[in-house]
């Protein structure tokens, strides 16, 4: 858990400090005082990225560098440095020494809940595939390293296929690694759903107060026995529709997952209420997933979504955030206040 945040030059601070407790932090002002600034600060600090920019444009205007310095309750510390050179670069260090990268083995787990999220089940399938990446991400050693291979193969062969010249045997060997790495992401994918689902109906109902059945079903072409084999398959028989489109049209990268409510799609039959409840039974299963694959219990960061729930789910949320650090952006204090009890810190923001 943190306990204390420096920001220097970082987005819209000059050099500012904020003291956290354990329990729930609710970091209130109005629009533009910084709200956001700070809950992004926490995330780069944990994670080494930002949900919504680049290093860049984490430094402040007119800066050549941006620095975050973390303290956490257990005396452990964290910096992270930005600095704008030919190439934009980060540093990061842990108890003063330097890490290259931050992995899943030395990232600080979490959970972001911001307003884009209200939108998953509408929204793209983008949207989704990246939803189950991110979770997988958070609590399967290697995933990230497996994602950035898959990525790397699917834009080398893009990049053949827009060159007519290119042959077939020149592709191939790229149909084959694309079929390898995404057999693996497909099946890690598929049994995150899966255990979702051992969990999800009853969260929903336990919220909802009702008896609907909900489920998750990951939208693949082929089953996950002889996906390898049958997406290989589809990649040699579609070079030609392909090269017309520019792009590989087959893989993990295309699929989707799909909700449904009494086993119709969500997007034919639920309410925006139904919607959301299932939305934040996801983020509250994606805090429980993570504790049990990581054995410490990540930060939860709500980015103005309170005022998004109604009086039912703000209380089933808050009846979920007892065992986990939070961070609240609001611009009504009173509105997340009375959903807890006195033991919480309001960092007032102007």
């Amino acid at each position: 858990m943190i306990a204390e945040i420096r920001l220097q030059n970082f987005r819209s601070y000059s050099d500012n400090t904020f003291m956290f407790k354990p329990g729930v932090n609710i970091i209130v002002g109005p629009n533009t005082s910084g709200k956001t600034n700070l809950l992004e600060a926490i995330l780069v600090v944990s994670s080494g990225q930002s949900y919504r920019a680049k290093d860049q444009q984490l430094i402040s205007r007119n800066k050549e560098w941006s620095r975050i310095d973390c303290l956490l309750t257990d005396q452990t510390s964290r910096t992270v440095k930005l600095f704008i050179d030919i190439t934009p670069n980060k540093k990061y260090e842990i108890n003063k020494k330097p890490i290259k990268r931050l992995t899943i083995t030395n990232t600080l787990p979490l959970v972001l809940f911001e307003p884009e999220h209200l939108l998953l089940l509408s929204g793209r399938p983008e949207l989704r595939r990246e939803y189950l990446d991110g979770l997988l991400e958070k609590t399967v050693i290697g995933y990230s390293k497996l994602r950035r291979q898959y990525k790397r193969a699917v834009s080398q062969r893009n990049v053949l296929l827009k060159n007519e010249h290119q042959k077939h045997k020149e592709i191939f060997p790229w149909n084959i690694r694309i079929s390898e790495l995404g057999g693996q992401i497909m099946r890690l994918r598929s049994n995150l759903v899966l255990h979702i689902n051992d969990n999800l109906n009853v969260l929903y109902r336990e919220i909802s107060k009702s008896k609907t059945d909900v489920k998750f079903m990951y939208q693949s072409k082929w089953d996950s026995s002889s996906y390898e084999s049958q997406l290989l398959k589809e990649l040699e028989s579609s070079i030609s529709f392909d090269r017309v489109r520019g792009y590989t049209s087959a893989g993990p990268h295309r699929e989707d997952v799909l909700a449904t409510f009494d086993d119709k799609p969500s997007q034919n039959t639920a309410s925006r209420g139904e919607i959301r409840t299932l939305i934040l039974a996801l983020k509250i299963l994606e805090l429980k997933i993570i504790e049990e694959a990581r054995g410490v219990a990540p930060m939860l960061l709500l980015d103005d979504v309170f005022s998004e729930l109604d009086a039912k789910r703000r209380k089933a949320l808050t009846e979920h955030l007892s065992s986990y650090q939070s961070f609240i952006t609001t611009t009504d204090a009173d509105l997340v206040l009375q959903n807890f009890a006195k033991t919480n810190n309001i960092i007032t923001l102007k």
